[in-house]
């Protein structure tokens, strides 16, 4: 049996008037998902536990069966790990965003501009970050280099109690009630302020600006945590797997569950990715003798925290498409399983994530339920009655049935 995992990040919305009071799920095109959940397994399943934040790390943690609140840590260590930056065990890692901010001064008047300085490139990100450390770093704080907007702080003996914000969260808004607060806090706040007046008037900002682009004017620190431990995805299941993302922080936790990372050229974490590749790369890995992939993709997301519905619609769209080039290619093997599947919603009304339940539909090779009334949305999924609470029991299910 192969096992094909396709999760649309943040596929999951709320009814919006522009589209004619539907989802994005139920507006747009996506033969390939109504067709599994006309023939397979459709439901609801709570990936965020309460009391947790409606990440993606607790999400996909879920979605790949670990319990957030055996295995949560925190997000940076995660994508720590898929970076190769190793914590000691008082090591503190710190998501640290390039943003743009507002011009306003004093610094804590300025906005949230856009929480990826426009999807700033990995070469100029890289340069920026380099800097940063160079001017800021000292022995116990050090910055490390990301993939595009997407960085990392770590404090030896740092604290790891402090009140940090996800800057996409506060798309818009002024900082001022979302500066750090608690133990660090002064720290964290300083290194922001002293980064924007280095950051702000760099050349590669300049050349940015020329090109009509917003600059990438100060870093961002939140998602905080120490090094994870996660029992291997194959005493878990007795599979090996493997993950293919565009994302450090899935890529992170996949390796921490022992399954492989699949390296796949042109990917981005926008709808501008070589989503074709990604598919060649899963189907070819399940034919080398791979039990299961966990394919990735986080355009759905991006668009719903830039508040951008017709691109959602496209990104959404998209993972459709995919879906219908890995049902042609899994006709290969004899026996096989998919599940589709959000991690969490990121409705565009408010440009962040839920802790709602998703929708997910699994379907087995030769199944056919006859449920012709169905579709893949979340509305339809709600009636279908079969839910998930526990999130993290659903990987089970899909996997053994029960």
């Amino acid at each position: 049996m192969k096992y094909l995992i396709l999760l649309g990040d943040g596929m999951a919305d709320r009814k919006l008037e522009e589209l004619n009071n539907k989802t994005p799920l139920q507006f747009a095109r996506t033969p390939h998902m109504d067709m599994l959940a006309m023939s397979g397994v459709l439901g609801l399943a709570s990936t965020v536990p309460k009391g947790y934040p409606p990440g993606s790390d607790v999400a996909n943690l879920s979605v790949m069966g670990y319990d957030p609140a055996e295995y949560y840590t925190g997000r940076s260590p995660l994508e720590a790990v898929s970076m190769g930056v190793e914590l000691e065990p008082n090591d503190v890692a710190f998501r640290c965003n390039l943003v743009t901010l507002s011009k306003d001064i004093p610094y804590e008047n300025k906005k949230m501009v856009d929480y990826s300085a426009d999807e700033v490139t990995t070469p100029e990100s890289n340069e920026l970050i380099k800097l940063v450390d160079k001017k800021l770093g000292t022995k116990n704080i050090k910055f490390h280099p990301g993939f595009r907007f997407r960085h990392l702080l770590v404090w030896k003996d740092g604290p790891s109690g402090c009140q940090l914000t996800p800057p996409h969260d506060i798309s818009g808004r002024s900082i001022a009630e979302y500066l750090p607060r608690g133990e660090g806090s002064a720290n964290l706040w300083g290194l922001m302020k002293d980064s924007y007046d280095i950051l702000s008037n760099h050349p590669v900002n300049k050349k940015r600006a020329a090109q009509g682009l917003r600059p990438a004017n100060s870093v961002w620190f939140w998602g905080q945590g120490k090094k994870p431990s996660l029992t291997s995805f194959y005493e878990k299941y007795g599979l090996n797997g493997s993950v293919i993302s565009a994302v450090d922080l899935i890529k992170g936790i996949g390796i921490c569950a022992g399954l492989d990372i699949v390296v796949v050229e042109n990917v981005t974490g926008t709808i501008e990715t070589n989503f074709r590749g990604k598919v060649t790369a899963a189907l070819k890995d399940l034919a080398q003798g791979r039990d299961l992939v966990y394919l990735h993709v986080e355009a759905p997301d991006a668009a719903s925290h830039r508040g951008e519905t017709t691109t959602k619609i496209k990104s959404i769209e998209m993972v459709d498409e995919m879906l219908g080039l890995l049902l042609e290619g899994m006709q290969q093997f004899s026996d096989y399983k998919i599940m589709v599947l959000p991690d969490h919603p990121t409705p565009l009304s408010i440009m962040t994530h839920t802790d709602e339940p998703v929708p997910f539909v699994i379907y087995a090779s030769g199944q056919d339920n006859k449920n012709d009334h169905y579709v893949y949305d979340e509305e339809t999924a709600a009636k279908t009655g079969l839910a998930f609470p526990r999130g993290h029991e659903l990987m089970s299910y899909f996997i053994r049935g029960r």
